[in-house]
């Protein structure tokens, strides 16, 4: 039997019969060969066959994101065909995304940036390598594949919500404006130096419909346990706040938390509002701003198989948000 014939029965197995294919597969699995070496086939067809993603966190923060974990989901069962494979660059501990080095080393034929600062030395270095790039969330990368949400449109909707509600001390927990980590109050400055695309953009939704400046707490990631510290802060300001805006359904769960730990009740007492639309958000009658998470993550692996393919990205991809309304909002309690 020939190499070639072989070398069909991994690679070309329409070329060959059903009977030929097996009994090449048969008598490969009795002398304990498991195929060709994917090194030597990736040379070969100058493939990778792997789609690389970048994250700005560590791997143990993304599996506890739910959002992230859902895109991620969706993302890999659009591009999972053949012999493709996912693989997850995380970032360091204090975000950036990977080190340039690692983007460097990294095997893929397409990378999916999700969700980086600006100026992102990652996103340069997959420039320098000359790799397909598709973006999610952020950063703007001018000429690159896009998707993202409309982010401002989403948190002007939810303040709209809590104004209507007459609604008038409101406080924010924001996700993160810069990276390194901070966690405490932002003021103006910090919110005008931003390197956080998606955090800026909700805060000018926010903005652009509150009638009193919100006392605003900085989250270095999106845990319930950061939401909680940060409403903890904001329920100990005078006056007190009698809304809350959270960037992400994680942080408005652990607002929750906070609220039952002061005696306060949901939305009698405080209204708490999230963004995302999770499972867990279902689960807790949160009210809360959708992004269809699913759609995201399809949306990314259509660009991807598109830039495997060797066609061009087309435009950006901005997917809409809706106000979903549950019972964690509320008129404005009378004092």
């Amino acid at each position: 039997m020939s190499r070639a014939t072989v070398s069909n029965a991994y690679n070309r197995p329409d070329q060959l019969s059903e009977r030929l294919r097996a009994k090449i597969m048969s008598t490969a699995a009795r002398l304990g060969y498991a195929g060709p070496d994917p090194v030597a086939r990736s040379l070969a067809t100058q493939r990778a066959g792997a789609v690389a993603v970048m994250l700005d966190k560590r791997l143990s923060a993304a599996f506890s994101d739910p959002a992230l974990s859902i895109t991620l989901d969706t993302l890999a069962s659009t591009v999972d065909t053949g012999d493709r494979s996912l693989v997850l660059m995380p970032g360091g501990p204090n975000g950036g995304g990977p080190r340039p080095s690692a983007v460097a080393a990294v095997h893929a034929d397409v990378v999916v940036a999700y969700s980086l600062q600006n100026n992102a030395p990652a996103i340069t270095a997959v420039q320098h390598r000359g790799l397909p790039l598709v973006v999610v969330d952020q950063p703007t990368v001018e000429t690159v594949a896009t998707v993202r949400v409309d982010d401002r449109e989403g948190a002007r909707t939810a303040a709209q919500h809590v104004v209507d509600l007459g609604h008038r001390h409101i406080g924010v927990i924001s996700l993160e404006f810069a990276t390194g980590g901070h966690t405490g109050p932002a003021g103006p400055q910090r919110m005008k130096s931003a390197d956080f695309q998606v955090t800026a953009e909700r805060m000018a939704g926010y903005l652009a419909v509150l009638p009193v400046e919100p006392a605003v707490w900085e989250a270095p990631d999106s845990r319930r346990e950061y939401g909680r510290s940060a409403a903890e802060w904001l329920l100990c300001q005078e006056p007190r706040p009698t809304a809350l805006l959270c960037m992400s359904d994680e942080l408005a769960l652990g607002a929750i938390r906070a609220a039952r730990d002061f005696g306060l009740t949901v939305p009698a007492d405080l209204t708490i509002v999230g963004f995302d639309d999770t499972p867990a958000a279902a689960w807790a009658d949160l009210t809360t701003v959708r992004q269809d998470l699913l759609e995201k993550g399809r949306r990314t692996g259509d660009l991807v198989l598109r830039l495997l393919s060797g066609h061009q990205p087309g435009p950006p991809v901005t997917i809409g948000v809706t106000l979903v309304t549950r019972s964690s909002s509320g008129p404005v309690p009378s004092r």
